[in-house]
Protein backbone atom coordinates (compact mmCIF):
# COMPACT_ATOMS: atom_id res chain seq x y z
CA UNK A 1 0.00 0.00 0.00
CA UNK A 2 2.95 2.25 0.89
CA UNK A 3 4.56 1.34 -2.21
CA UNK A 4 1.71 2.31 -4.20
CA UNK A 5 1.36 5.37 -2.68
CA UNK A 6 4.82 6.13 -2.71
CA UNK A 7 4.32 5.65 -6.61
CA UNK A 8 1.07 8.00 -6.71
CA UNK A 9 3.19 10.95 -5.24
CA UNK A 10 6.10 10.46 -7.78
CA UNK A 11 3.99 10.18 -10.72
CA UNK A 12 2.02 13.37 -9.31
CA UNK A 13 5.02 15.04 -8.87
CA UNK A 14 6.42 14.71 -12.75
CA UNK A 15 2.93 15.36 -13.94
CA UNK A 16 2.96 19.01 -11.75
CA UNK A 17 6.33 19.68 -13.01
CA UNK A 18 5.23 19.42 -16.60
CA UNK A 19 2.64 21.55 -16.36
CA UNK A 20 4.22 24.24 -13.96
CA UNK A 21 8.06 23.80 -15.21
CA UNK A 22 9.00 27.49 -16.97
CA UNK A 23 11.96 28.49 -18.58
CA UNK A 24 13.04 30.71 -16.11
CA UNK A 25 13.69 27.29 -14.25
CA UNK A 26 16.09 25.77 -16.63
CA UNK A 27 19.99 25.90 -16.32
CA UNK A 28 20.66 28.08 -19.38
CA UNK A 29 22.35 31.07 -19.57
CA UNK A 30 20.70 34.50 -18.30
CA UNK A 31 20.81 36.08 -21.99
CA UNK A 32 19.22 33.37 -23.69
CA UNK A 33 16.45 32.85 -21.01
CA UNK A 34 15.98 37.17 -21.47
CA UNK A 35 15.46 36.48 -25.13
CA UNK A 36 13.19 33.83 -24.43
CA UNK A 37 10.79 35.79 -22.51
CA UNK A 38 11.22 38.45 -24.91
CA UNK A 39 9.31 36.12 -27.72
CA UNK A 40 6.51 35.26 -25.28
CA UNK A 41 8.38 31.33 -24.34
CA UNK A 42 7.31 31.29 -21.13
CA UNK A 43 6.69 27.82 -20.78
CA UNK A 44 7.54 24.83 -22.87
CA UNK A 45 5.43 22.84 -24.90
CA UNK A 46 5.35 18.95 -24.80
CA UNK A 47 8.26 18.17 -27.51
CA UNK A 48 10.47 20.86 -26.06
CA UNK A 49 9.94 19.41 -22.12
CA UNK A 50 11.02 16.21 -23.49
CA UNK A 51 13.84 17.07 -25.93
CA UNK A 52 15.67 19.60 -23.77
CA UNK A 53 17.54 17.89 -21.19
CA UNK A 54 18.71 15.03 -23.41
CA UNK A 55 19.61 17.09 -25.86
CA UNK A 56 21.61 19.67 -23.09
CA UNK A 57 23.23 16.49 -21.82
CA UNK A 58 24.73 15.82 -25.28
CA UNK A 59 22.80 12.30 -25.63
CA UNK A 60 21.37 11.97 -29.46
CA UNK A 61 18.22 12.03 -30.11
CA UNK A 62 15.17 10.98 -32.34
CA UNK A 63 12.16 13.24 -31.85
CA UNK A 64 8.55 12.55 -33.82
CA UNK A 65 6.26 15.47 -33.41
CA UNK A 66 3.08 17.05 -35.01
CA UNK A 67 3.81 20.10 -37.23
CA UNK A 68 3.01 23.09 -35.30
CA UNK A 69 4.25 21.20 -31.53
CA UNK A 70 7.28 23.93 -31.24
CA UNK A 71 9.76 21.41 -32.59
CA UNK A 72 12.39 24.20 -33.46
CA UNK A 73 12.64 25.90 -30.58
CA UNK A 74 13.30 22.43 -29.43
CA UNK A 75 16.70 21.87 -30.74
CA UNK A 76 17.58 25.50 -31.06
CA UNK A 77 16.98 26.65 -27.29
CA UNK A 78 19.88 23.78 -26.06
CA UNK A 79 22.02 24.28 -29.03
CA UNK A 80 22.32 27.86 -28.63
CA UNK A 81 22.99 28.11 -24.99
CA UNK A 82 25.76 25.44 -25.21
CA UNK A 83 27.42 27.43 -28.33
CA UNK A 84 27.01 30.69 -26.28
CA UNK A 85 28.19 28.75 -23.04
CA UNK A 86 30.97 27.03 -24.48
CA UNK A 87 32.64 30.09 -26.38
CA UNK A 88 34.90 28.35 -28.72
CA UNK A 89 37.30 30.02 -30.89
CA UNK A 90 35.96 29.90 -34.68
CA UNK A 91 38.51 28.32 -36.94
CA UNK A 92 38.27 29.41 -40.54
CA UNK A 93 35.78 27.75 -42.63
CA UNK A 94 34.51 25.45 -39.70
CA UNK A 95 31.12 24.82 -38.73
CA UNK A 96 29.69 24.07 -35.13
CA UNK A 97 26.63 23.28 -35.93
CA UNK A 98 24.95 21.82 -39.20
CA UNK A 99 21.33 21.73 -39.71
CA UNK A 100 20.00 20.61 -42.76
CA UNK A 101 16.60 21.10 -43.70
CA UNK A 102 15.01 19.55 -47.47
CA UNK A 103 13.65 23.34 -48.85
CA UNK A 104 14.69 26.88 -48.69
CA UNK A 105 11.83 27.78 -47.40
CA UNK A 106 12.10 25.94 -43.89
CA UNK A 107 15.92 27.29 -43.91
CA UNK A 108 14.49 30.65 -43.87
CA UNK A 109 12.19 29.90 -41.15
CA UNK A 110 14.23 28.02 -39.03
CA UNK A 111 16.80 31.12 -39.33
CA UNK A 112 14.93 33.15 -37.97
CA UNK A 113 13.92 30.94 -34.94
CA UNK A 114 17.60 30.40 -34.52
CA UNK A 115 18.72 34.27 -34.89
CA UNK A 116 15.87 35.58 -31.90
CA UNK A 117 17.09 32.97 -29.36
CA UNK A 118 20.60 33.60 -30.19
CA UNK A 119 20.09 37.54 -30.26
CA UNK A 120 22.48 39.70 -28.38
CA UNK A 121 25.48 36.67 -28.40
CA UNK A 122 28.39 36.85 -30.45
CA UNK A 123 27.13 33.82 -32.66
CA UNK A 124 27.33 33.57 -36.19
CA UNK A 125 24.08 32.13 -37.85
CA UNK A 126 23.95 31.25 -41.72
CA UNK A 127 21.36 30.08 -44.10
CA UNK A 128 22.59 29.00 -47.42
CA UNK A 129 20.10 27.31 -50.16
CA UNK A 130 20.11 27.01 -54.27
CA UNK A 131 18.91 30.00 -56.34
CA UNK A 132 20.44 32.32 -54.29
CA UNK A 133 23.58 34.09 -54.94
CA UNK A 134 27.01 32.84 -52.76
CA UNK A 135 29.05 35.57 -53.11
CA UNK A 136 27.92 37.01 -49.51
CA UNK A 137 27.69 33.21 -47.78
CA UNK A 138 31.45 32.45 -49.53
CA UNK A 139 32.30 36.03 -47.34
CA UNK A 140 30.65 34.86 -44.25
CA UNK A 141 32.04 31.21 -44.28
CA UNK A 142 35.72 32.14 -44.53
CA UNK A 143 35.99 33.44 -40.60
CA UNK A 144 34.01 29.76 -39.63
CA UNK A 145 30.03 29.50 -38.62
CA UNK A 146 28.46 28.80 -35.53
CA UNK A 147 25.39 27.83 -37.06
CA UNK A 148 24.99 26.49 -40.14
CA UNK A 149 21.03 26.01 -42.20
CA UNK A 150 21.23 24.47 -45.31
CA UNK A 151 19.82 22.78 -47.90
CA UNK A 152 21.61 19.51 -49.15
CA UNK A 153 22.72 21.03 -53.01
CA UNK A 154 24.12 24.16 -51.56
CA UNK A 155 26.10 22.92 -48.70
CA UNK A 156 27.78 20.15 -50.57
CA UNK A 157 28.43 22.97 -53.78
CA UNK A 158 30.20 25.04 -51.19
CA UNK A 159 32.02 22.17 -49.58
CA UNK A 160 33.51 20.88 -53.07
CA UNK A 161 34.56 24.33 -53.26
CA UNK A 162 36.42 24.25 -50.29
CA UNK A 163 34.78 26.96 -48.52
CA UNK A 164 32.86 24.54 -45.60
CA UNK A 165 35.14 22.19 -43.01
CA UNK A 166 32.68 20.10 -41.28
CA UNK A 167 35.81 18.11 -39.44
CA UNK A 168 35.20 20.08 -36.24
CA UNK A 169 31.59 19.86 -36.48
CA UNK A 170 29.80 19.08 -32.71
CA UNK A 171 25.98 18.57 -33.73
CA UNK A 172 24.02 17.34 -36.90
CA UNK A 173 20.92 18.24 -37.05
CA UNK A 174 18.27 16.78 -39.54
CA UNK A 175 14.88 18.68 -39.76
CA UNK A 176 11.86 17.45 -41.47
CA UNK A 177 14.20 14.47 -42.17
CA UNK A 178 11.09 12.30 -43.31
CA UNK A 179 10.74 15.08 -46.15
CA UNK A 180 14.01 14.87 -47.34
CA UNK A 181 13.86 11.26 -47.21
CA UNK A 182 11.16 11.62 -49.60
CA UNK A 183 13.09 13.96 -52.19
CA UNK A 184 16.31 11.16 -52.21
CA UNK A 185 18.45 13.12 -50.17
CA UNK A 186 19.39 9.89 -48.16
CA UNK A 187 22.70 9.55 -50.04
CA UNK A 188 23.61 13.39 -48.86
CA UNK A 189 22.98 12.84 -45.78
CA UNK A 190 25.30 9.23 -45.18
CA UNK A 191 27.62 11.27 -47.22
CA UNK A 192 27.28 14.27 -44.98
CA UNK A 193 28.22 11.87 -41.72
CA UNK A 194 31.49 10.77 -43.82
CA UNK A 195 32.98 14.46 -43.54
CA UNK A 196 32.08 14.59 -40.00
CA UNK A 197 34.77 14.01 -36.81
CA UNK A 198 34.30 10.48 -34.83
CA UNK A 199 32.28 11.94 -31.72
CA UNK A 200 29.23 14.34 -32.49
CA UNK A 201 26.05 14.99 -31.17
CA UNK A 202 23.14 13.88 -33.81
CA UNK A 203 19.55 15.16 -33.51
CA UNK A 204 17.04 13.79 -35.58
CA UNK A 205 13.06 15.24 -35.94
CA UNK A 206 10.54 14.63 -38.22
CA UNK A 207 7.02 14.92 -38.47
CA UNK A 208 6.18 11.49 -39.38
CA UNK A 209 7.54 7.72 -38.93
CA UNK A 210 7.50 4.81 -40.84
CA UNK A 211 10.20 1.64 -41.73
CA UNK A 212 12.25 3.96 -44.03
CA UNK A 213 12.56 6.59 -41.42
CA UNK A 214 13.40 4.03 -39.17
CA UNK A 215 16.15 2.45 -40.89
CA UNK A 216 17.31 5.79 -41.78
CA UNK A 217 17.74 7.15 -38.28
CA UNK A 218 19.25 4.37 -36.65
CA UNK A 219 21.59 4.67 -39.53
CA UNK A 220 23.02 7.76 -38.53
CA UNK A 221 21.52 8.05 -34.83
CA UNK A 222 23.76 5.98 -32.27
CA UNK A 223 21.64 4.78 -28.93
CA UNK A 224 19.12 7.46 -29.53
CA UNK A 225 16.75 9.02 -27.26
CA UNK A 226 13.34 8.21 -28.82
CA UNK A 227 10.79 10.91 -28.63
CA UNK A 228 6.99 10.49 -29.83
CA UNK A 229 3.93 12.51 -29.34
CA UNK A 230 0.74 11.99 -30.17
CA UNK A 231 1.51 8.44 -32.35
CA UNK A 232 -1.92 8.19 -32.96
CA UNK A 233 -2.91 11.05 -34.54
CA UNK A 234 -1.10 13.23 -36.62
CA UNK A 235 -2.86 16.33 -36.66
CA UNK A 236 -2.58 18.71 -33.90
CA UNK A 237 -5.63 18.67 -31.01
CA UNK A 238 -5.86 22.42 -32.07
CA UNK A 239 -6.79 22.12 -35.01
CA UNK A 240 -10.25 21.34 -36.23
CA UNK A 241 -10.33 19.85 -39.59
CA UNK A 242 -13.02 19.30 -42.12
CA UNK A 243 -13.81 18.07 -45.82
CA UNK A 244 -16.52 19.48 -48.38
CA UNK A 245 -17.89 17.49 -51.19
CA UNK A 246 -17.41 20.40 -54.23
CA UNK A 247 -17.69 20.23 -58.49
CA UNK A 248 -14.14 20.83 -59.64
CA UNK A 249 -15.47 23.31 -61.28
CA UNK A 250 -17.43 24.93 -58.19
CA UNK A 251 -14.47 25.51 -55.92
CA UNK A 252 -13.30 28.85 -57.06
CA UNK A 253 -16.73 30.17 -55.86
CA UNK A 254 -16.51 28.49 -52.52
CA UNK A 255 -13.26 30.10 -51.97
CA UNK A 256 -14.29 33.63 -53.19
CA UNK A 257 -17.15 33.20 -50.81
CA UNK A 258 -15.15 31.85 -48.07
CA UNK A 259 -12.53 34.82 -48.44
CA UNK A 260 -15.57 37.40 -48.23
CA UNK A 261 -17.17 36.05 -45.07
CA UNK A 262 -14.25 35.87 -43.58
CA UNK A 263 -11.93 39.10 -45.06
CA UNK A 264 -9.74 39.44 -41.39
CA UNK A 265 -8.35 36.21 -41.17
CA UNK A 266 -5.30 35.26 -43.12
CA UNK A 267 -5.75 31.78 -45.52
CA UNK A 268 -3.25 29.54 -46.75
CA UNK A 269 -4.70 28.28 -49.61
CA UNK A 270 -3.25 24.92 -51.72
CA UNK A 271 -3.15 23.87 -54.82
CA UNK A 272 -1.43 21.03 -56.80
CA UNK A 273 0.40 22.84 -59.36
CA UNK A 274 2.04 26.25 -59.56
CA UNK A 275 0.02 26.62 -62.96
CA UNK A 276 -2.91 26.09 -60.76
CA UNK A 277 -1.94 28.17 -58.36
CA UNK A 278 -1.64 31.15 -60.96
CA UNK A 279 -4.73 30.31 -62.92
CA UNK A 280 -6.65 30.51 -58.90
CA UNK A 281 -4.86 33.97 -58.44
CA UNK A 282 -6.72 35.01 -61.81
CA UNK A 283 -9.59 33.82 -60.55
CA UNK A 284 -9.68 35.58 -57.43
CA UNK A 285 -8.23 39.11 -59.36
CA UNK A 286 -11.27 39.10 -61.70
CA UNK A 287 -13.75 39.44 -58.46
CA UNK A 288 -11.11 41.86 -56.90
CA UNK A 289 -9.09 39.71 -54.12
CA UNK A 290 -5.79 39.75 -54.06
CA UNK A 291 -3.64 37.18 -53.62
CA UNK A 292 0.07 35.75 -53.28
CA UNK A 293 1.19 32.76 -54.90
CA UNK A 294 4.29 30.76 -53.76
CA UNK A 295 5.67 28.12 -56.00
CA UNK A 296 8.75 26.53 -57.33
CA UNK A 297 8.66 29.11 -60.56
CA UNK A 298 9.60 32.06 -58.24
CA UNK A 299 13.05 33.41 -57.29
CA UNK A 300 14.56 33.24 -53.45
CA UNK A 301 13.91 37.11 -53.84
CA UNK A 302 10.62 36.95 -55.12
CA UNK A 303 9.56 34.32 -52.17
CA UNK A 304 11.37 36.06 -49.78
CA UNK A 305 8.94 39.55 -50.77
CA UNK A 306 5.51 37.34 -50.51
CA UNK A 307 6.29 35.97 -47.29
CA UNK A 308 7.01 38.83 -45.90
CA UNK A 309 3.75 40.49 -47.46
CA UNK A 310 1.61 37.22 -45.92
CA UNK A 311 3.63 37.91 -42.87
CA UNK A 312 2.74 41.44 -42.46
CA UNK A 313 -0.85 41.01 -43.45
CA UNK A 314 -0.81 43.52 -46.54
CA UNK A 315 -2.31 40.47 -48.52
CA UNK A 316 -4.30 37.58 -46.56
CA UNK A 317 -4.66 35.21 -48.69
CA UNK A 318 -1.76 32.72 -50.22
CA UNK A 319 -2.28 30.48 -52.73
CA UNK A 320 1.24 27.81 -52.64
CA UNK A 321 2.16 24.40 -53.74
CA UNK A 322 3.48 21.51 -51.73
CA UNK A 323 6.87 22.89 -52.19
CA UNK A 324 5.91 25.50 -49.40
CA UNK A 325 4.02 23.33 -47.13
CA UNK A 326 6.73 22.94 -44.38
CA UNK A 327 8.56 25.85 -44.92
CA UNK A 328 5.65 28.18 -43.82
CA UNK A 329 5.62 29.29 -40.16
CA UNK A 330 3.88 32.20 -39.69
CA UNK A 331 2.13 32.80 -36.51
CA UNK A 332 -1.71 33.95 -37.19
CA UNK A 333 -2.88 31.78 -40.16
CA UNK A 334 -6.69 31.19 -39.42
CA UNK A 335 -7.85 28.94 -42.60
CA UNK A 336 -5.70 26.54 -44.44
CA UNK A 337 -7.91 25.90 -47.70
CA UNK A 338 -7.04 22.43 -49.41
CA UNK A 339 -8.62 23.54 -52.72
CA UNK A 340 -6.47 20.56 -54.22
CA UNK A 341 -6.42 17.34 -51.97
CA UNK A 342 -2.15 16.64 -52.02
CA UNK A 343 -0.83 13.44 -53.66
CA UNK A 344 1.07 12.36 -50.67
CA UNK A 345 -1.24 11.56 -47.96
CA UNK A 346 1.61 13.00 -45.17
CA UNK A 347 1.21 16.39 -47.03
CA UNK A 348 -2.09 16.46 -45.83
CA UNK A 349 -0.64 16.92 -42.23
CA UNK A 350 2.11 19.24 -43.12
CA UNK A 351 -0.55 21.22 -44.62
CA UNK A 352 -2.98 21.80 -41.96
CA UNK A 353 0.04 22.22 -40.06
CA UNK A 354 0.15 25.49 -40.80
CA UNK A 355 -2.52 26.80 -38.85
CA UNK A 356 -2.83 25.76 -34.70
CA UNK A 357 0.58 26.66 -34.01
CA UNK A 358 1.70 26.33 -30.72
CA UNK A 359 -1.28 27.05 -28.06
CA UNK A 360 -3.33 29.51 -30.79
CA UNK A 361 -6.47 27.63 -32.59
CA UNK A 362 -6.75 26.67 -36.40
CA UNK A 363 -9.30 25.32 -38.42
CA UNK A 364 -8.59 23.41 -41.88
CA UNK A 365 -11.16 22.58 -44.29
CA UNK A 366 -10.61 20.55 -47.82
CA UNK A 367 -12.31 21.08 -51.20
CA UNK A 368 -13.31 17.71 -52.35
CA UNK A 369 -14.32 17.02 -55.91
CA UNK A 370 -15.94 13.44 -56.79
CA UNK A 371 -12.73 12.54 -58.81
CA UNK A 372 -10.71 13.52 -55.69
CA UNK A 373 -12.63 11.04 -53.59
CA UNK A 374 -9.89 7.81 -53.90
CA UNK A 375 -7.17 10.34 -52.85
CA UNK A 376 -9.27 11.36 -49.61
CA UNK A 377 -9.79 7.95 -48.93
CA UNK A 378 -6.26 6.93 -48.84
CA UNK A 379 -5.39 9.94 -46.76
CA UNK A 380 -8.35 9.21 -44.71
CA UNK A 381 -6.55 5.71 -43.89
CA UNK A 382 -3.00 7.83 -43.22
CA UNK A 383 -4.98 9.06 -40.23
CA UNK A 384 -6.85 6.26 -39.24
CA UNK A 385 -10.00 7.86 -39.06
CA UNK A 386 -12.51 10.07 -41.20
CA UNK A 387 -12.38 13.62 -41.43
CA UNK A 388 -15.37 15.58 -40.41
CA UNK A 389 -17.50 16.51 -43.36
CA UNK A 390 -18.92 19.60 -43.14
CA UNK A 391 -22.55 19.23 -44.29
CA UNK A 392 -23.86 21.60 -47.86
CA UNK A 393 -27.60 21.64 -48.53
CA UNK A 394 -28.26 22.14 -51.88
CA UNK A 395 -30.01 25.64 -51.74
CA UNK A 396 -26.78 27.28 -49.74
CA UNK A 397 -24.48 25.53 -53.12
CA UNK A 398 -26.71 26.86 -55.12
CA UNK A 399 -26.74 30.19 -53.45
CA UNK A 400 -22.65 30.08 -53.67
CA UNK A 401 -22.56 29.87 -57.42
CA UNK A 402 -25.51 33.04 -57.74
CA UNK A 403 -23.60 35.06 -55.67
CA UNK A 404 -19.77 35.15 -57.10
CA UNK A 405 -18.65 38.38 -58.84
CA UNK A 406 -16.98 36.93 -61.26
CA UNK A 407 -17.34 39.36 -64.83
CA UNK A 408 -19.96 37.41 -66.71
CA UNK A 409 -20.06 34.22 -64.54
CA UNK A 410 -22.69 34.92 -62.93
CA UNK A 411 -24.15 32.28 -65.12
CA UNK A 412 -26.91 30.55 -62.40
CA UNK A 413 -28.77 34.21 -61.63
CA UNK A 414 -29.16 33.84 -65.72
CA UNK A 415 -30.36 30.42 -65.33
CA UNK A 416 -32.85 31.07 -62.83
CA UNK A 417 -34.46 34.19 -64.77
CA UNK A 418 -34.32 31.91 -68.00
CA UNK A 419 -35.86 29.53 -66.06
CA UNK A 420 -38.59 31.56 -64.95
CA UNK A 421 -39.31 33.28 -68.13
CA UNK A 422 -39.55 29.91 -69.76
CA UNK A 423 -42.00 29.21 -67.24
CA UNK A 424 -44.00 32.21 -67.45
CA UNK A 425 -44.68 31.38 -71.10
CA UNK A 426 -46.19 28.46 -70.77
CA UNK A 427 -48.27 29.29 -68.30
CA UNK A 428 -49.93 32.03 -70.79
CA UNK A 429 -49.75 29.84 -73.44
CA UNK A 430 -52.33 27.32 -71.05
CA UNK A 431 -54.31 30.13 -70.68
Amino acid sequence: MLRDRGKIDRLFYILYFCLHMKFSQYHISDKIKKNLTELGFLKPTDIQYKSIPSIMKGEDVLAIAQTGTGKTAAFAIPIVDRLFAKKRHRENKSIRCLVMVPTRELAVQINEVFSKIAANTPLKILTTFGGADQTTQIKALKTGIDILISTPGRMFDLRSQGYIDLSETEVLILDEADHMLALGFIKDIQDVIKHLPRRYQTLFFSATIDEKIKDLAYSIVRNPIRIQLSPKDPVSKNIDHQVAYIEMDDKRFFLERMIREKEESKMLVFVRTKVRAERLAKAMERVNIKTLTMHGDKHQEDRLEVMETFRKGDIRVLIATDISARGIDIPGIHYVINYDLPDVAENYVHRIGRTGRGTERGHALTFCAPEEKPILEIIQGFLGKEIRQMEIDKSDYRMTLALTEEVNTNWQKLLDEAATAKSSKRKKKKK
